[in-house]
């Protein structure tokens, strides 16, 4: 059967073919312009949430809180998120970030703090008792106390890795959500309490506002940027936990070992990069509602409570019996992200290496811990 067409029948048709000619056409202007409108807007968002990083770094300042450039905007713009605002800082900039924190960390590294590296077995063992004690014993207390299922326990009291820690969960059933907003405000409380409680127990000037005595200079600067960046890069595609830090920590400490490198990183360059870090765990919340941080506030407040007691306790034993500064031990001991406490030691001027092998030991602690706890096989519904 052969279908008669006619006159309206082909201008139909040349329209149709028109039309088609000019999709690829509109497709690319239509994907163009998404591209440039989802650039500007992470653009505006980027810059609002670090405008409002700085804002809080200057009123800590000015009311005279305990490490004001990580503390201010760690709560302000945690209040932002919380309070609907989206927040995001760049990838680029949180990666120069770490890799400034790293290269202040190994700008304190000496032959006497390498040399006093052998007493620090007897302090990983009070770590690891100190860990297992904030595992199990904040388990227990989510399960009896808050009604939490094992699982979901379990993950809530890990004290960090909390990529790590999700990564299992896939094949678990536990309350995702709600152990990313325990573990988000569990570091957010540990960021803002750490400063305080080093600064009452030992009395340290946590005001940053003393002088830090020389600095880098600016091409000796630039000679340790490119071995932490190259560096950084290899470890990140091996996949070590804050790659760019301890790459950076790693080419600064060869730098200042061997005296090839003197100087601290220069003020300008160090106070910004704290603030990014305390504004990255204010992003932490950008989502995340007010009726899901009542859910969890409880929960982080009672691991918190848990983690500080641990942590004061193992310090003040190592204290006495290693004579290691508290201000040392109580930021090598805190359980929270090892970014965040390597820039509470730069701040502090405690023992870079002593705090970020800590940290590092921690991290591998916990990846073999976690799972011996947890089920085998319990599918996800």
């Amino acid at each position: 059967m052969f279908v008669r067409t006619g006159a309206p029948a082909l201008d139909a048709l040349r329209r149709a073919q028109r039309v088609a000619r000019s999709l690829p056409a509109r497709g690319a202007l239509a994907y163009d312009w998404h591209m440039r409108n989802g650039f500007k807007t992470g653009v505006v968002r980027g810059g609002t949430t670090l405008v409002l990083g700085a804002a809080g770094a200057g009123i800590a300042h000015a009311f005279g809180v305990p490490a004001p450039y990580l503390t201010g905007p760690a709560a302000m713009v945690s209040l932002a998120s919380v309070l609907g605002l989206r927040t995001s800082v760049p990838l680029v900039l949180r990666d120069i970030c770490f890799l400034v924190i790293g290269l202040s960390m190994g700008a304190g590294i000496n032959p006497e703090i390498l040399a006093a590296a052998a007493t620090w077995p007897l302090s990983l063992v009070a770590l690891s008792v100190a860990l297992v004690a904030i595992f199990l014993g904040g388990a227990g207390m989510l399960r009896r106390w808050l009604g939490f299922d094992k699982v979901s326990a379990l993950l809530s009291a890990t004290p960090g890795h909390l990529s790590y820690i999700l990564s299992l969960s896939t094949d678990l059933r536990a309350d995702i959500p709600m152990v990313a907003v325990v573990q988000s405000l569990r570091v957010l409380i540990l960021t803002l309490a750490v400063p305080l409680v080093v600064a009452l127990l030992s009395g340290a000037d946590l005001s940053m506002s003393a002088p830090t005595g020389a600095t880098l200079h600016l091409l000796h600067l630039a000679a340790l940027m490119l071995p932490a960046v190259a560096l950084g890069w290899l470890f990140k595609r091996l996949r070590v936990p804050a790659a760019f830090l301890l790459g950076a920590m790693l080419a600064s400490s060869l730098g200042h070992g061997t005296g090839l490198t003197p100087g601290a990183v220069p003020a300008w360059l160090a106070l910004p990069s704290f603030a990014i870090m305390g504004t990255l765990i204010g992003t932490r919340f950008s989502g995340i509602t007010a009726a899901q941080i009542a859910r969890a506030m409880g929960a982080a407040a009672l691991l918190t409570a848990l983690a500080l007691a641990a942590t004061v306790a193992a310090a003040l034993a190592m204290h006495w019996a290693l004579g290691v500064p508290m201000v040392t031990l109580l930021i090598a001991y805190a359980p929270g992200g090892l970014e965040t406490m390597a820039a509470i030691s730069v701040m502090l001027e405690a023992d870079p290496a002593f705090v970020a092998f800590h940290h590092a030991f921690r991290i591998i602690l916990l990846t073999f811990l976690v799972p011996a706890f947890l089920p085998r096989t319990e599918p996800q519904t």
